[in-house]
């Protein structure tokens, strides 16, 4: 199954989100090869290299695991998006106490 995420791409010293789907991809081609050049050729924006790379990390850890790139790209996804709920409550819990201390 194909798996989505959002991240901001560089658009002339501009940040936008843009959303990518991740699949299987061919031996040799980066998962994200397709979907970057298209961005860059017809939005005139380019992928950050730190995602790029993650990618290309990820893709490597499945092939040499033996393992579903979609399922590891799901997992990863997945676990990030935890994280950032994570901070954000933990955040809220901060803002809460604060709240309450100063009453």
């Amino acid at each position: 199954m194909v798996k989505k995420f959002t991240t901001n791409c560089d658009f002339s010293g501009t940040k936008h989100p843009v959303t990518f789907f991740v699949g299987d991809s061919f031996s040799g081609v980066h998962p994200l090869a397709f979907q970057s050049r298209w961005l860059s050729k017809e939005k005139g924006g380019n992928v950050p290299n730190e995602i790029m790379d993650s990618f290309s990390k990820l893709k490597d850890i499945a092939d040499q695991s033996k393992v579903s790139f979609e399922e590891l790209c799901g997992y990863v996804i997945d676990e990030l998006n935890e994280s950032k709920s994570l901070a954000s409550d933990a955040k809220k819990a901060l803002e809460f106490t604060k709240d309450k201390s100063s009453s």
